[in-house]
């Protein structure tokens, strides 16, 4: 399939705000603030390459383009000041050919995604705490035995703003998962009706099926199992991701000749591998995390704390090398991989695509 490539760059802005077109007791209408977050994933190609400071010429793009927003009172510059418009404000500000996606988060918790084509989805996390087993899985797997997880949970919701200021509101949201919050947290999910075989996939496909109805325009369920792993679902596809935590020592080489990345540094990448596979009747699951690791591990050895430029096919040890070198070495023992997310810093990375894109994960 034809590769896509992305970079993705992250900041920060601090800004008070009113958003006046609440209910009179909605707290939003009081003067308040956050620390926003702000992201942005453009496509790029290798015809386009800037010699590899992609990530950073991006990074003070965005930058640029929110720069008015810090310590400012909102108002004064958007007329309702909500996480869509203040993300549709720094899109209409971009010097920036070809963006994918532009994120905004105004807390932990929730934010906003606007996709190539404008629509905005909006997300919010809540979080269950709950014990399960897997009941089919082989003799010895630990998974069989009974255990427990703080359970995350991420409802996207597309909403369509050209109606107005306000398409779904971060409460609307609250009030969809407070229909299921009380079934599932507290509680052992395989006495649940539905849940026997509660895997990642299960149980997203089991918020989907109650909250659908309810709430038309939601675009996706995310089920982190484990701060590192988890699943989504979109009524049709199954996509699950494992994160690695990768310690590496770097060289750059194609960098001005003052350029202090010519020393020898380093970064602890996040890397993110994104699989889809049928769901396993049975197993309940498409792929077992445990496998992924298993499968994963001569790459992540040969990675992790180790000089990346003493390998010969990373003499050149960009992100985007080093994501197509985890590609090319993955190939035969996950052929489930589409999709790999490398981050050298918080949110500043590379994306390389060769499947379908699911819904972008908080960084």
């Amino acid at each position: 399939m034809i590769e896509r490539v992305y970079v993705t760059a992250s900041t920060s802005f601090e800004a008070a705000c009113q958003i006046d077109i609440f209910p009179d007791e909605h707290r939003a209408r009081g003067l308040h603030g956050h620390s926003y977050e702000l992201s942005v994933r453009a496509a790029i190609d290798d015809s386009e390459s800037l010699g590899g400071d992609e990530i950073e010429m991006t990074r003070e793009t965005l930058m640029r383009a929110c720069s008015p927003l810090d310590y400012s009172y909102l108002n004064e510059i958007i007329e309702v000041p909500t996480d869509e418009n203040i993300a549709r404000y720094v899109w209409a500000r971009l010097n920036l050919p070809k963006v994918n996606v532009i994120g905004l988060r105004s807390q932990h918790d929730e934010g906003v995604h606007l996709d190539a084509e404008g629509r905005a989805h909006v997300w919010r996390k809540f979080r269950f705490e709950s014990a399960h087993k897997l009941p089919n899985v082989p003799e010895g797997h630990k998974c069989g035995r009974m255990h427990g997880h703080g359970f995350e949970v991420i409802l996207h919701a597309q909403s369509y703003l050209e109606e107005s200021n306000l398409g779904i509101d971060y409460d609307e949201l609250e009030v969809c998962w407070g229909e299921v919050h009380g079934v599932l947290n507290h509680n052992c999910l395989n006495d649940i009706p539905g849940l026997e075989n509660p895997t990642s996939e299960m149980i997203s496909f089991w918020l989907w099926s109650r909250l659908k109805e309810k709430l038309p325009q939601l675009s996706w369920v995310t089920v982190y199992e484990t701060a590192t792993s988890g699943a989504h679902y979109n009524g049709s596809i199954f996509r699950i991701w494992k994160d690695f935590s990768i310690d590496s020592a770097i060289r750059r080489e194609r960098v001005g000749c003052d350029d202090e990345r010519l020393r020898i540094h380093g970064h602890t990448y996040l890397c993110r591998l994104h699989l889809t596979a049928p769901l396993d009747q049975v197993l309940g699951w498409t792929i077992d995390y445990g496998d992924i690791k298993e499968k994963f591990s001569p790459i992540f050895a040969a990675l992790d704390h180790q000089p990346l430029y003493e390998i010969a096919d990373l003499s050149d040890n960009d992100p985007l090398n080093i994501a197509r070198w985890i590609k090319k070495n993955s190939s035969k023992c996950l052929p489930e991989l589409e999709r790999i997310d490398l981050y050298e810093t918080r949110g500043c990375g590379v994306t390389i695509d060769w499947g379908s894109l699911g819904p972008a994960l908080p960084i």
